[in-house]
């Protein structure tokens, strides 16, 4: 007899419980319905603020934006119908990756449907056998999914320590063909960033190449949004590869690489991510077209970016709340001492309608619990300290405890 083995369904269940099921069963902050949400509280006369969303330029409902997204739709459809390569493009994308890629200051620019996919696409396409890819330990999932599934090495080195990236490259660079460094532009988990100039001696002195996830720094950093090598005043051209998200900065959903000209041309016919995928839609690349002028004509929004990030966290901090090593652009983390407690301040803030999602198991340590919140450039000085506020009476306990957890919108249902 066949031995009994549990169904599909009672695996699923056991693995969901491990990864953290019971934090959830009293009350789940995940998958909110959020445009039902906001009309709740609107319908309550309770102002809906999101710090969940990436929205940092604050252009997900400009009105030019919008409309340009919308005409794209009308006179182009609603897709491309197949991979640029086989099925043929519009004109829009080639415009698109010129004008960004001269915006950034690289020599070209691609895009895929996928943020997600670039990462796991291009670092298998890159690396092969005798290679090695040297990875910071909190760098995106994406990053790690697309080391382990090729035929090369791959090792981390500790977050933002250049000293151990130097002495991996001593010992092993020596050993292998090809060597890729990854790290991110602006970690999304802590708000930090790597010390670009450094990397750049370093991978230079040692024959590597760079490739710097700019997802959540293009947009932020920079006096005008360039990202992390305008930030450090670093010529981008001395940077192998960048990567970015159309779904941040630039309000719609999608990804790009940034490289060489003679890179950019030879990946459009030989990357698996962008030949064998479609074509960006005519919406999606009309909204983030948009975005990118707006960008552009308007600077002075990384500039009320900046100010709210440094506000934000400067007034968490003042009220004890610990925020790591944020630097202020962008993304402001408030640890929490346990994983209760950070529900309880995301349910808190949930009743005063303000949208905060916890981060309890997924993505950081377990002893690391944590709410992020996503500034962005439209947020206001009430706004974020209303939400601080709110966060410091959950963790000091001066917070009313609410017997069962109910949102303040749901109340006037």
């Amino acid at each position: 007899m066949k031995p009994d083995r549990p169904s599909f369904s009672v695996v699923a269940e056991r693995r969901f419980r491990l990864a953290g099921k019971s934090i959830i069963e009293r009350h789940n902050p995940y998958f909110l319905p959020v445009d039902q949400h906001r009309e709740l509280c609107e319908q309550n006369g309770i102002p809906f603020v999101s710090f969940a969303h990436y929205d940092y330029l604050g252009l997900t409902q400009d009105e030019a934006v919008v409309k340009r997204a919308g005409e794209a739709l009308t006179r182009l459809g609603t897709g491309v119908g197949a991979s640029r390569l086989v099925g043929g493009e519009r004109m829009g994308h080639r415009a698109f990756e010129s004008e960004l890629a001269e915006f950034l200051g690289v020599g070209d620019a691609m895009t895929l449907v996928s943020g997600y996919l670039v990462n796991v696409s291009l670092i298998n396409f890159l690396m092969g056998p005798r290679d090695l890819v040297l990875i910071d330990e909190l760098a995106h999932n994406s990053i790690f999914v697309g080391a382990k599934h090729g035929r090369y090495d791959h090792k981390v080195f500790e977050h933002n320590n250049l000293d151990d990236l130097e002495r991996q490259l001593n010992e092993s660079r020596g050993q292998y063909r090809n060597v890729l460094v990854v790290v991110e532009g602006l970690y999304s988990m802590d708000g930090d960033i790597p010390d670009l100039p450094r990397l750049v001696e370093l991978k230079e002195a040692h024959d590597a190449w760079l490739l710097v996830d700019e997802a959540h720094s293009y947009g932020v950093l920079g006096a005008t949004g360039r990202g992390l090598c305008e930030h450090f005043g670093i010529d981008p051209r001395r940077i192998e590869l960048t990567v970015g998200t159309l779904s941040k900065s630039f309000v719609s959903s999608g990804g790009f690489i940034c490289a060489e000209k003679s890179v950019i041309d030879w990946m459009r016919y030989t990357l698996p991510g962008f030949v064998y995928s479609v074509g960006l839609s005519p919406a999606t690349l009309g909204g983030a077209h948009a975005a990118l002028d707006k960008l552009k004509d308007e600077p002075s929004r990384v500039e009320r970016l900046h100010h709210n990030s440094v506000y934000f966290r400067d007034r968490a901090n003042a009220l004890g709340l610990e925020t790591g090593p944020a630097i202020g652009r962008g993304v402001v983390p408030i640890l929490f001492a346990d994983p209760m407690q950070t529900m309880m301040a995301s349910q808190a803030l949930l009743d005063a309608g303000i949208y905060a999602p916890p981060i309890v198991q997924i993505g950081v340590p377990k002893d690391q619990p944590r709410i992020r919140f996503f500034i962005s450039a439209n947020h206001t000085e009430a706004e974020m300290d209303r939400a601080i506020e709110i966060v410091s009476a959950v963790v000091t306990g001066s917070a009313p405890q609410a017997s069962e957890p109910q949102t303040a919108a749901a109340a006037g249902v």
